[in-house]
């Protein structure tokens, strides 16, 4: 067991975990790490806790301490400076005639690295653009494309349900998002429908799906036959959301029965619903 405090570097950014050594730490106290990108400043979301050594994935690195004054003054500095230095960014990449959409950028707390998020349809050969931006800003230079979701993600918006953005609002990482799930609600599958922002598949079909899935357990298929009080009959509709189910009966009319009580009909009739 390795003990693990969790810290985030972004409002609705990925938890990563860093080891917290002697340092008495609390949730939302601003702390210095270093990762792979440089010297950064975070936040705690998870206080210190303990978790199985096959669960770190890398090295843990430490919380080198908590953040003082001239810290979180570097940062705010730093977060000043982004906008002017997104402006001459753009700049650049009309001169070198790249075609790639600027999403934001961000320096490290120390300023050794100024990273850029951008998208694009390929591949992009921003080797030049790079020897321009550190002739620029005098540092290193990091240049990171990203997914479409990456990028709804980084600039937020408003989703056909009229709310912001899952993404931006509280999704931390994303998760693999199918044409099946849609399948298994029932959803049309025309693209305009089931697609976000980004162009891709909806987030929030995820969200429901293990319920459809148990739920579709518990319910006969459209095209069989179960055993009602009237009698064998065909089932032409499934409700996931009420539980019920609609029969056709021996005089073509059309009736809604719900699972609970064909539950009881089969227990009482000692049949078994045909799937």
């Amino acid at each position: 067991m390795k003990e693990v405090v969790g810290i985030r570097f972004k409002p609705v950014g990925k938890t990563y975990y860093f080891a917290p050594e002697e340092l008495d730490l609390n949730l939302f106290d601003k702390v210095i790490v270093e990762t792979v990108r440089g010297i950064e400043l975070g936040e705690v979301v998870e206080e210190k806790k303990e978790i199985k050594n096959e669960n770190v994935i890398s090295t843990l690195k430490p919380v080198l301490r908590k953040a003082n004054d001239e810290d979180m003054a570097n940062y705010k500095e730093n977060l000043y400076d982004e906008a002017s230095s997104l402006e001459k960014t753009e700049e650049l990449v009309k001169k070198n005639e790249l075609e790639m959409k600027l999403l934001g950028c961000e320096y490290t707390l120390d300023r050794s690295k100024l990273i850029i998020y951008f998208t694009a349809e390929g591949r992009v050969d921003f080797r030049q653009l790079v020897k321009d931006l550190a002739a620029h800003f005098r540092l290193r230079i990091e240049l990171r494309q990203v997914g479409s979701r990456d990028g709804a993600k980084f600039l937020g918006g408003i989703g056909p349900c009229g709310y912001i953005l899952c993404c931006n609002t509280f999704l931390g990482e994303f998760k693999p998002v199918s044409i099946r799930m849609a399948k298994n609600q029932n959803l049309s599958l025309n693209p305009s429908n089931i697609s976000g922002l980004c162009g891709k598949l909806l987030c929030c079909i995820r969200y429901e799906d293990d319920t459809y899935t148990e739920y579709r357990e518990e319910l006969p298929k459209l095209g069989s036959f179960v055993q009602t009080e009237e009698g064998r009959l065909k089932v032409i509709g499934v409700n996931i959301i009420d539980r019920s189910i609609r029969v056709m009966t021996e005089d073509e009319g059309i009736k809604s029965i719900d699972v609970e009580d064909l539950k009881k009909i089969e227990e009482f009739s000692e049949s078994k619903t045909k799937k």
